[in-house]
């Protein structure tokens, strides 16, 4: 059973930043692509950004594109999300998604809810003044 364990969030000024990360306990973390999503209050939850397994191919979403950088790190079964430049608009709970995908998969192609079946419990990102 893959479990999934955000850390680092919490409440930060604009245009700060914060390091999200996204620890896993699945033995073959390599085959895995992590999703990170986020859900705003009265809002769907929308994808933010993907990376692909071993080698990583990345994805951003338009809003955050240039502001955060998604990165792994295959020996430690985590998954980083490094958000700078951070605005209010920002404020969500973010969720971290793993699934197993072929190395030849673009994740960006299944950035969305239904396609991403493991999940972590999500946290809290405030941007605020």
């Amino acid at each position: 059973q893959v479990r999934l364990v955000e850390s680092g969030g919490g409440l930060v000024q604009p245009g700060g930043s914060l390091r999200l990360s996204c620890s896993a306990s699945i033995s073959t973390f390599d085959d895995y692509s992590i999703g990170w999503f986020r859900q705003a209050p009265g809002k769907e939850r929308e994808g933010v950004s993907c990376i692909g397994t071993r080698d990583g191919a990345m994805y951003y979403e338009e809003a955050v594109k240039g502001r955060f950088t998604i990165s792994r790190d295959n020996a430690k079964n985590t998954v980083y999300l490094q958000m700078n430049s951070l605005k209010p608009e920002d404020t969500a709970v973010y969720f971290c998604a793993a699934d197993v995908m072929f190395a030849w998969e673009d994740c960006s192609r299944r950035l969305t809810t239904a396609g991403f079946g493991a999940w972590g419990q999500g946290l809290q990102v405030t941007v605020s003044s």
